[in-house]
């Protein structure tokens, strides 16, 4: 399979920013379909193997079960730190950084390093700045980071490390003539657990206007990692599962439920929706078109029904996606 990033500018960007994009993904040797069979003969121990849908799970194990698909490899455009991609910049210029998680199943926390940066974009979509040095990105998500790079000549690494997991990848910015040391592919701590720290800060540049629901679809994230069950509502996708039926002009929500112990990123076609709440509490938070879902939580997303189709909506996933936890949002 092919994949390339796909950049489109908005006029806004800065001519004079160097922009660097880097594409992570993960790879395995074992084709797909066969790891897919592994992952459904796969028995779990004891009470694990019991069904998500209620709430047995949450006194069984409080962490969240992470990384189901042990891949052979992490890349960072087509590069493992072995031989990473090695960027040159200009010793105090200003890069833009263009991070896309282009894995099937891994997210990871990119790390900056000694850089500090100002996160000023997700999904493509303009946010008001958050300056940091480390940011989470799920499956299928983007980040636009802005850095000045220091005057000085030296190696400034970007890396990426799996959620959960001391492995990672990455790239160099080399500025000047400095020196590439090696870098490890394993970091000197595992990574904790993605959260929703990081979007419970993000404010919309350009909010949505004000405005109640004219319609609220409610999801509950189910399933099963006995048999590798996955589905909205209990319900696998089949083609005789009905959409979700929206109408031009309204103004939809969309209520996702996680009731399983793995985190979703949750991703809608032919729109993008602004995160409005989490667990209860209303905000109006980033708009973009892929949002993760934690285990035991409730993410509320908000989008004005403006693009006439029948746009597909699922977790991002994708061996999940496949399994079942896949929708269909059709306009009447």
């Amino acid at each position: 399979m092919l994949s390339a990033p796909l950049i489109i500018r908005d006029g806004s960007e800065n001519p004079s920013q160097q922009e660097v994009v880097v594409m992570l993904a993960d790879f395995s040797f074992t084709p797909p379909d066969q790891i897919l069979a592994q992952l459904q003969a796969r028995q779990t121990d004891g009470m694990r193997g019991m069904d998500m849908h209620g709430t047995a799970m949450s006194a069984i194990k409080s962490e969240p079960d992470l990384n189901d698909v042990q891949y052979d490899a992490f890349l960072a455009n087509s590069h493992t730190l072995a031989d990473p991609e090695v960027v040159t910049v200009e010793p105090g210029g200003r890069v833009r950084l263009r991070i896309v998680n282009g894995s099937s199943m891994s997210a990871y926390h990119i790390d900056l390093g000694q850089l500090e940066g100002d996160l000023i974009a997700v999904d493509g979509i303009r946010v008001q700045p958050v300056r940091g040095h480390n940011f989470p990105i799920t499956v299928a998500q983007r980040l636009d980071i802005e850095l000045t790079i220091p005057k000085i000549a030296s190696a400034f690494p970007v890396l990426a490390v799996l959620e959960g997991e001391r492995r990672r990848t990455g790239i160099v910015l080399l500025a000047g003539k400095g020196q590439v040391a090696r870098i490890s592919g394993i970091a000197d701590a595992a990574s904790p657990p993605l959260t929703l720290g990081l979007e419970r800060s993000l404010r919309a540049a350009e909010p949505l206007a004000d405005r109640k629901a004219d319609r609220t679809h409610v999801l509950n994230l189910t399933g099963s990692m006995q048999g590798y069950r996955w589905s909205f509502n209990n319900v696998p996708w089949s083609k005789d599962v009905p959409p979700l039926i929206v109408t031009e002009g309204e103004r939809v929500e969309i209520a996702a439920t996680n009731q399983t112990m793995m985190p979703h990123p949750v991703h809608l076609h032919g729109h993008s929706f602004q995160v409005v709440a989490i667990d209860g509490h209303r905000f109006a938070g980033a708009l973009r078109d892929t949002v993760l879902v934690p285990p035991k939580t409730t993410v509320i997303v908000a989008f004005d029904a403006g693009n006439p189709g029948w746009w597909a909506f699922h977790c991002h996933l994708l061996y999940h996606q496949h399994a079942g936890m896949f929708a269909t949002l059709r306009y009447d």
